[in-house]
């Protein structure tokens, strides 16, 4: 899973580009290994809390 893409790339540029800014190529796959990290820590948060539902409070 290591490089998965987990953002839809079309839905960023066009948030981004409604400010009128571009996107580089290489946006999606660092935005993709950010939110990954993001993941993996509120997973292990969750686990720490003895559940196995992922909250938005564990981000």
């Amino acid at each position: 899973m290591s490089n998965e893409n987990l953002v839809v790339g079309s839905k960023v540029k066009d948030f981004i580009k409604e400010e009128e800014l571009r996107t580089d190529g290489d946006l999606m796959e660092a935005l993709s290994a950010k939110v990954a990290e993001m993941l993996k820590c509120a997973m292990k948060r969750c686990k720490e809390n003895g559940r196995s539902t992922v909250r938005p409070c564990d981000l």
